[in-house]
């Protein structure tokens, strides 16, 4: 797989820990999904702090590298957080509207083949979970798990939000990484916009609240062809790092990344990464699962 330009934004709690290892050889998932096997053993980069940044700006497993010392924030006690468990995958459950549902993408797997198939690539281990199921059968030959929570056309929150859903979807997937990217259709339906980034901040309180083990990465959403929507866009995701700052100060485990910039940092995004108006095509979603993957591979076992 191709890896375009990669800038995340990452917001944790305080110091990375120390090392961690990675466990292969399982091949199913906590919801019966087919996910990956892999063999061998990683061993994560020392400590250090972590603060709001990019990492990767020049693109490549190089500039990935800048960001992955430890296995993750640590507790306000000094504990390792470490939400993915050892000897089986990591349960990530992509959450959000069509474009977690992979809208747009030749294969109606989204970002998620991206993150997907670097996973495998770096010898660690995830599945998908979720009550949907969209994607290949495969992935580079290997049983690409299909699950997610992408709903096409639903907002934050309402009668068609996703926020109703969250508590049962996180009972049910029992996840231990949370991808969350949300406020697309909120921007394009002129949604209650004054009041978006409150109601994120709402939707991110009943994640965390619904399981305090979890980390949740949060990302702003991606830009669209139209220069008019993306002034629309680009005051919600300006706020979008206050509403985590203030759950990261409260202890939450809650992470951000720049979906915006990772696509604009292509002056030709709007013909070169956009399936239509609204969707990545498969470069865009290479893109994002470059980002997503950034974001999580320091605590992927």
């Amino acid at each position: 797989m191709s890896k375009l330009t990669c800038w995340v934004s990452l917001l944790f709690a305080c110091g990375c820990a120390s090392s961690n290892s990675s466990v292969g050889g399982v091949d199913t998932s906590q919801d019966g999904s087919a996910d990956l096997a892999t063999g061998g053993s990683s061993t994560g980069g020392g400590g250090g702090t972590v603060s709001t940044g990019t990492v990767g700006e020049n693109g490549g497993a190089a500039g990935r590298s800048a960001g992955q010392g430890g296995t993750g924030v640590a507790d306000a006690g000094g504990t390792s957080f470490d939400p993915c468990p050892l000897g089986k995958p990591c349960a990530v459950m992509p959450f959000g509207d069509s474009i977690t549902a992979g809208s747009g993408s030749s294969g109606g797997g989204g970002y998620r083949v991206e993150l997907f198939a670097q996973t495998v690539e770096a010898g660690k281990s995830l599945t998908f979970v979720g009550s949907q199921s969209s994607g290949p059968d495969t992935v580079g030959g290997v049983p690409f798990p299909k699950q997610n929570e992408g709903y096409p056309g639903y907002t934050i929150d309402g009668k068609m939000g996703i926020l109703p859903l969250a508590a049962t979807a996180l009972h049910a997937g029992k996840p231990n990484i949370v991808l969350l990217m949300i406020g697309t259709n909120d921007v394009n339906g002129y949604v209650d916009l004054a009041n978006a980034p409150a109601r994120l901040g709402n939707l991110i309180d009943t994640v965390v609240d619904t399981d305090p083990n979890l980390l949740l990465v949060v990302a702003k959403i991606v830009p669209t062809t139209d220069d008019a929507e993306n002034g629309r866009i680009q005051p919600y995701n300006d706020a979008i790092p206050a509403v985590v700052a203030a759950r990261v100060t409260a202890g939450k485990h809650v992470i951000l990344v720049d979906m915006y910039s990772a696509f604009t940092a292509n002056a030709g995004y709007k013909t070169e990464d956009m399936f239509n108006f609204i969707h990545p095509n498969d470069a865009g979603y290479v893109v994002m699962g470059d980002v997503w993957f950034a974001a999580i591979q320091s605590y992927l076992h």
